[in-house]
């Protein structure tokens, strides 16, 4: 019996009532990692603790001297160039946080079945590389050009469809410099690691994981809007499967408390003593600049103004906010909420989409604070 690529891929599709983890879900969780949420102490993630989302493989690349970066279409100068010759050229670096655009897909009803990432899929880095807008001037883009088509060495099968990985942006975006897209090849100062692109990758400050194509080795300049599937199949915000949908693309604010005091193993309720206590945490947001973040420690019953640490230029990265609490003897759940300069502010109630993007409800932190008295 013949099969087809269909057979072996699977549809998208929604968990039932009660359903819990599969066998598929647990394997894209254990190939794919989160931040621990006490890593938010470093202001630049080491690399081994970065989130991770990795579609098919990681590519092989035994020797970075035959990898070739080729820009073409619809350029009057096509170009072919090597890593080396790429970092002979004008360098940036920028510190972006990374954010996949599936965080919190787990904590919806129903679940969206895919990576279940609660909310620890989040990392910054400082990037290094070439302006994507410098290489597109020298190739020469042409008048009638419409979006930038970058494609990965990643290959795989998704939903029945055979492909390389391959995203694009529009023009403008590509060429622009607010935010100025990376050809990067370099991580916190170092090579790139192969589960991070190595040896290129692109960096598109402000936009959602999907967007920064790894073991990036085509771009390609085209005059009609581009149509693959990761652009007009997979992350669509949609509520039902027939519609087209809205693409997924700049980060919504969100604020993370870095868990209190010290964990149970298996519930990761956080236990802190009665007394003075520092919460703080990290927000950012790709829509627009960060303006404060609110806390509140009774289940959102009510809300308090925290400090917000200046950017120090790095507006691309999430910035340090802090509030002190007293907590007394019992349970407690924390919550942090944050708001940009756009107006857009974290939901209280999530809005519930397919699959599963976009979340950014606010975080919700069970504290036990121990009775000394009781001991």
């Amino acid at each position: 019996m013949t099969r087809r690529l269909a057979d072996v891929s699977t549809s998208a599709r929604l968990a039932t009532p009660g359903e819990g983890l599969g066998q598929d879900e647990l394997a894209l969780a254990a190939r794919n990692h989160g931040l621990p949420l006490e890593a938010m102490r470093y202001d630049i993630t080491p690399p081994g603790l970065h989130y991770i989302l990795t579609h098919y493989d990681i590519p092989h690349v035994p020797d970075d001297a035959a990898w070739r970066l080729t820009v073409n279409g619809r350029v009057r100068h096509p170009l072919s160039l090597s890593p080396a010759q790429l970092r002979t050229r004008p360098a940036v670096t920028t510190r972006v946080t990374l954010e996949c655009a599936g965080n919190g897909r787990a904590l919806l009803t129903p679940r969206p079945v895919s990576q279940p990432w609660l909310v620890e899929a989040v990392g910054t880095a400082e990037w290094t590389g070439v302006p994507l807008r410098l290489l597109l001037d020298e190739a020469g883009v042409a008048s009638d050009a419409v979006d930038v088509v970058f494609t990965g060495a990643d290959h795989g099968v998704e939903r029945g469809v055979e492909q390389d990985y391959q995203r694009s942006l529009p023009l403008d975006i590509a060429t622009g410099d607010e935010p100025e897209v990376l050809v990067a090849y370099a991580m916190n100062g170092q090579p790139l690691p192969p589960q991070h692109g190595s040896p290129l990758r692109l960096v598109v400050p402000g936009w959602y994981g999907m967007a920064h194509v790894k073991w990036l080795r085509d771009v390609t300049v085209v005059d009609t809007p581009f149509t693959g599937f990761q652009q007009s199949v997979a992350y669509r915000i949609r509520q039902g499967p027939e519609e087209a949908g809205e693409p997924v693309t700049r980060i919504a604010p969100r604020a993370l408390l870095i868990p209190p005091g010290f964990p149970d193993f298996m519930s990761r309720t956080r236990v802190v003593a009665p007394g003075p206590v520092r919460l703080e945490g990290r927000a950012w947001s790709g829509r627009a600049p960060v303006t404060s973040v609110e806390v509140s420690t009774d289940s959102g019953a009510t809300w308090h103004r925290a400090e917000l640490e200046p950017d120090h230029g790095h507006r691309w990265a999430w910035r340090r906010w802090s509030r002190m609490w007293s907590p007394v003897p019992g349970t407690h759940v924390l919550s942090a909420r944050a708001y940009d300069e756009a107006g857009n502010a974290q939901p209280l109630e999530q809005p519930w989409n397919r699959g599963g993007f976009a979340n950014n409800l606010v975080q919700r932190v069970p504290v036990f604070c121990t009775d000394p008295t009781s001991r």
